[in-house]
């Protein structure tokens, strides 16, 4: 397909991640306004920095009036994990891709566009994460801005449940192709599970959760790239 293909097929398959997003970043903006961000912070904070842990973090730190130095050096521990996500996507490009694009196209990776980019058959064309992104991190910024401006009419219970939606479109990523491999379904199952017992465990509790998925995404792939090595195309 040519590129103005896969930015489309990227855009269609961005609208449900957008409608999440939208939902997801209503409640950041309300906790955005409750530390005295305005919209236009806010905004600004949700189209550069674009993950809900790392900004729901930062707002913590901003609440609490964390220092500077702190607060850079949570927010990267925080997303770290973006990081793994961007090698893996930039080892699918084809060959001939140019080095502008294996910059870039980590600029606009959160796990959900990962999920999507990442599932593709074959090589991955830039425009497609492009076209996903486009209408993802506008429901991000637009859902956190107008949190921030009528936000606090809802209720908190309401607020809160706009939080499901994000565990949907997990789900409506993972449950595809977990039903065509169903070692890919195994490896989730796996993932959920150790994942809980790390939060619960003593010792391992303590360690923060960033640093925590990234130990485990290196554990697990190599698990998975050792039982069921693939071959390269």
């Amino acid at each position: 397909m040519t590129s103005s293909k896969w930015f489309r097929k990227g855009m269609k398959n961005g609208i449900p991640i957008a409608a999440g997003y939208f939902a997801v970043s209503f409640a950041l903006g309300i906790a955005a306004k409750n530390v005295g961000m305005d919209a236009i912070q806010a905004g600004y904070m949700s189209v550069s920095m674009v993950a809900s842990a790392g900004e729901f973090a930062a707002i913590g730190l901003i609440g609490s009036a964390a220092g500077i130095l702190e607060s850079i050096l949570t927010s990267i521990v925080v997303n770290m994990r973006y990081f793994l996500m961007s090698v893996s996507l930039t080892q699918k490009l084809p060959e001939d891709v140019s080095p502008v694009h294996r910059f870039l196209l980590p600029l606009f990776v959160t796990d959900e566009i990962f999920g999507l980019s990442a599932t593709v058959e074959g090589k991955l064309h830039p425009a497609y994460t492009y076209g996903i992104a486009l209408p993802s991190i506008s429901g991000w910024a637009a859902g956190t801005v107008l949190g921030v401006v009528v936000g606090n009419i809802l209720p908190a219970w309401a607020g809160n449940a706009l939080g499901v939606a994000m565990y949907g479109m997990f789900l409506a990523i993972i449950i595809p192709p977990a039903k065509v491999d169903h070692f890919i379904g195994l490896l989730v199952a796996l993932s959920m599970g150790l994942s809980f017992l790390c939060s619960v465990l003593p010792y391992i509790s303590k360690i923060g959760s960033g640093f925590r998925i990234i130990l485990l995404t290196l554990i697990l792939s190599a698990l998975a790239a050792w039982i069921k090595p693939r071959e390269v195309e």
